[in-house]
């Protein structure tokens, strides 16, 4: 079952958190360099005085550089005990990675060269259909991103290496052992489906605005969502927007803030990047220091909780080597590449200790989950995760855990005893960051998305902290060309209810991430819950009465905290037709059972139609 995917408190408590009012540190518009875009069927001109016009696409062409290889074979992860995971760098087809090779160890299928897993091209890499013409121009308050995209679902998901197929156990997608993938002796396989994100047709008929009034306006009205319910709805190829009321408007978005978060942690970081985590020798004889880099996932051993992370017994078995005969003596913890509270500005006073959230350190291990067993959700965590990860690491270098402490570890130094202080003994490396943003999105991990944030912050030289992640996320949404007036955070997960963003930013970010100018961004689409399928959207649009045209073709991040209530993602239409939405609620009187029931009516009701 989909676990709640942000932090909600059925007991309705406090909506109002302390601290600073957001970053908003980027303002204005950047203008966006040309975009390789698909021309679409002409559209009906709207109304331009209820919804304003988005500009005419610019003309496509194809991306320069060599052919993608082929995309991997896998599964979309299902809910309920496994755990997901699922990339190019800015503006080029060539994956960076951090210093160490990849590993093979996070996924099945052939790899590229360096050791990166192969990705197709973005949807918009497609040409457009020969008798394609642009849609009318009209101006709008928002100077927008220019149009972007070509329609098929099915390419941007082979774009990060995902197969059209029933969610199937996540060990089985990892390439673990035979026997626990789906068709191991005794179990079942589940039938195979073909409904399920069937592809888009690009020549299908685009709504009308006057069409998608219609049906949502009823909808965005009712009662169970408050008086404060934003909506942005727009035709992906085209970009032609088709439903706004408050689009513009920052509203709390709870955990669809990971969008944001991932866009511009692929954006700045590139989707082959590993996150590193470091022993060197200490300034004493014996001492050993590990130092965080800010992998989240990381395990003591294979037991661990994310598939595929790298592990300190691994490290610890680098030290042993590396120290030859010299046994270690004690193990000092360096967590100094992150700085400020551990605990992110607006959150509720429970969020610490709810399970939901957790001290934010740059050692940790298994998201700070005290047991990596459990099934994924709420958690016990420990309350100093980076000292409980250097006491796993002194148990596994048979060093009393009572000498760990934290400090700092020494400069390299050019002589001395061997080893010299400062002298790399070992390092381990995250999976890709592609793989941590299908986990964040996925499963709405807020401690994956807390590090992703800082991620963001260090590549653009600003500090790993909640302040420093939220100025650099405004910055890079500025500088993808996107309206960063539009989004002001407070954290990288959600949880805070300082965060503002605005519904017609999050559809902004959704078609800018299937440019062939950005096939960095493509990652973003891997891990999006599938309506009555898969992640936070399992166990929804499936008996709620209004909701059944959403199943399997709703695919979108979803947020909540107590009075907030979000979705913004992808739909296809009866007619084939692909369009992006976001509804953003932040003033809800009832709970998530009156809530949530009417969003996925919204989504399922443009999912129904043909709206023309």
């Amino acid at each position: 079952m989909g676990r709640e995917d942000s932090h909600y408190r059925p007991d309705g408590g406090s909506a109002h958190g302390t601290g600073r009012s957001g970053s908003g540190s980027a303002k204005g518009r950047v203008p966006v360099p040309e975009a390789h875009l698909p021309r679409a069927p002409d559209a009906p001109t709207p109304a331009p005085e209820t919804v304003p016009e988005r500009p005419p696409p610019l003309p496509w062409r194809p991306p320069a550089g060599p052919a993608s290889p082929a995309p991997n074979a896998g599964h979309f992860p299902v809910a309920g005990g496994e755990q997901p995971v699922s990339g190019p760098p800015r503006g080029s087809a060539t994956v960076p990675v951090s210093p160490a090779p990849l590993s093979p160890s996070f996924g099945p299928g052939p790899t590229a060269p360096g050791g990166v897993p192969p990705v197709g091209p973005p949807i918009s890499a497609l040409p457009a259909p020969a008798n394609a013409a642009p849609p009318p121009a009209a101006s709008r308050r928002r100077k927008r991103l220019p149009v972007v995209l070509a329609a098929v679902l099915l390419l941007v998901l082979a774009s990060v290496g995902v197969v059209i197929t029933r969610p199937g156990p996540v060990a089985g997608w990892l390439g673990d052992d035979a026997g626990s993938g789906p068709n191991a002796v005794g179990v079942t396989p589940e039938p195979a489906l073909s409904d399920v994100l069937g592809g888009p047709d690009s020549n299908a008929p685009v709504p009308t605005p006057d069409g998608v009034r219609a049906v949502l306006d009823p909808l965005v009205g009712v009662a169970a969502l408050g008086d404060r319910v934003n909506v942005s709805v727009a035709d992906v190829i085209t970009g032609q927007t088709l439903f706004a009321k408050g689009a513009d408007d920052g509203t709390v978005p709870a955990s669809v803030t990971k969008l944001a978060t991932a866009v511009t942690v692929l954006a700045a970081r590139g989707p082959g990047y590993r996150i590193p985590t470091r022993a060197v020798a200490g300034a004493k004889a014996g001492e050993v220091v590990i130092v965080g880099g800010g992998d989240p996932t990381l395990a003591i051993n294979k037991k661990g909780y994310y598939p595929g992370a790298a592990r300190l017994d691994d490290l610890a078995a680098q030290v042993r080597t590396a120290l030859g005969g010299t046994p270690p003596t004690s193990v000092t913890v360096d967590g100094s590449v992150y700085s400020g509270p551990v605990h992110g500005p607006g959150w509720d006073d429970d969020i610490p200790t709810g399970g939901s959230g957790g001290a934010v350190t740059a050692l940790m291990t298994d998201g700070a989950r005290t047991d990596p067993g459990v099934e994924h959700g709420s958690a016990p965590r420990f309350a100093e995760p980076d000292l409980a990860a250097g006491k796993a690491f002194a148990r596994l270098l048979g060093v009393p855990t009572d000498s760990v402490k934290r400090g700092a570890a020494p400069p390299q130094a050019a002589a001395g005893a061997s080893p010299a202080p400062g002298t790399e003994l070992g390092v381990v490396q995250s999976p890709p960051l592609i793989r941590l943003v299908d986990v964040m999105i996925s499963e709405s991990d807020n401690l994956v998305a807390e590090a992703l944030a800082r991620q963001v912050a260090l590549a653009r030289g600003q500090p790993a902290s909640f302040d420093g992640g939220a100025a650099a996320m405004d910055a890079e949404v500025a500088e993808l060309g996107l309206p960063a007036d539009e989004i002001s955070v407070s954290d990288g997960s959600g949880l805070s209810r300082l965060n503002r963003i605005s519904p017609s930013l999050l559809t902004d970010l959704i078609r800018l991430a299937a440019s062939p100018d950005h096939p960095e961004l493509a990652g973003v689409f891997g891990g999006l819950p599938v309506g009555g399928w898969s992640g936070t959207l399992n166990e929804r649009y499936r008996n709620t009465a209004g909701t059944a045209a959403g199943a399997g073709s709703v695919r979108a991040k979803t947020g909540t905290l107590t009075g907030v209530h979000s979705v913004a993602g992808l739909v296809t239409t009866a007619d084939g037709r692909l369009l992006t939405f976001a509804v953003l609620t932040d003033k809800v009187p009832g709970d998530r059972d009156t809530a949530q029931p009417a969003l996925d009516r919204i989504a399922a009701a443009l999912a129904g139609c043909g709206c023309g």
